[in-house]
């Protein structure tokens, strides 16, 4: 399995009160799969993604990514696996407004110790293969919302990550770029094998989905094949 969640529970304290974020839950992602995490807000899905991005420890419980348990790791080990086989994408991009787009993509693989001129070769590369090879020495503020996600999907991608972390990449894009993005991602899974977990509300992203999981007040509600589903517009507005 690419990731393993055993029986998590998150509970944060606030104001003396006990806030349970996570209710036990238990979730097997097999190498490959493209699963879809919807929810409404407060469901948890933030921080089921904490978790398995090794960002924030449980309460309980145990989150395995191929088959090594995350928190029994040391610190730098965990930061080694944070760095090395996931990848981030997140809604707002979290791009470095002063760097270029090759220098953003570059920025992870200077804490692997990559060479300079071999980091910049490959965050060239990708880049290319987001479909910017022409816009390697643009700033952020120099790049549409839909050209800022496509850097951001190439930064995910710098040190060769096995997970794809992906919060809401659509959310801020318009209909067409939020379609390119989606095809961008699926094209990851088939060709590269990675395996993908996204949490959305956009109904493109979970038609692309092997597996759709739905999250309510900190526990599993329900997991579905995508080919038995039938969502609506209105279903994703309820959420």
């Amino acid at each position: 399995m690419a990731v393993e969640v055993r029986d998590v529970h998150k509970v944060y304290h606030l104001r003396g009160e006990e806030i349970h974020a996570l209710k036990g839950i238990n979730l097997q992602i097999p190498h490959g799969e493209y699963l879809s995490v919807m929810g409404p807000s407060g469901s948890g899905k933030t921080t089921l993604f904490n978790m398995i991005g090794g960002i924030d420890t449980p309460t309980k419980g145990n989150v395995l990514i191929d088959g090594v348990d995350v928190f029994r790791m040391k610190p730098n080990q965990i930061a080694w696996l944070r760095c090395k086989k996931v990848g981030y994408i997140f809604q707002t991009f979290n791009l470095i407004p002063v760097l270029t787009a090759k220098e953003n993509v570059a920025l992870p693989m200077i804490f692997l110790g990559v060479p300079r001129e071999e980091r910049e070769k490959k965050a060239v590369e990708l880049l290319t293969l987001v479909g910017l090879g022409d816009r390697v020495d643009h700033r952020p503020g120099e790049l549409s919302g839909g050209q800022q996600q496509r850097v951001a999907i190439a930064r995910a991608l710098a040190n060769d990550p096995s997970l794809i972390l992906a919060d809401e990449p659509t959310g801020n894009l318009d209909l067409n770029t939020g379609f390119a993005i989606v095809q961008l991602l699926y094209r990851l899974k088939v060709e590269r094998g990675t395996t993908i977990i996204c949490a959305t509300h956009d109904l493109k992203m979970i038609d692309i989905s092997d597996r759709v999981v739905f999250l309510r007040d900190g526990e599993i509600e329900n997991i579905e094949r995508r080919r038995a589903l039938t969502i609506t517009a209105e279903d994703l507005e309820e959420s």
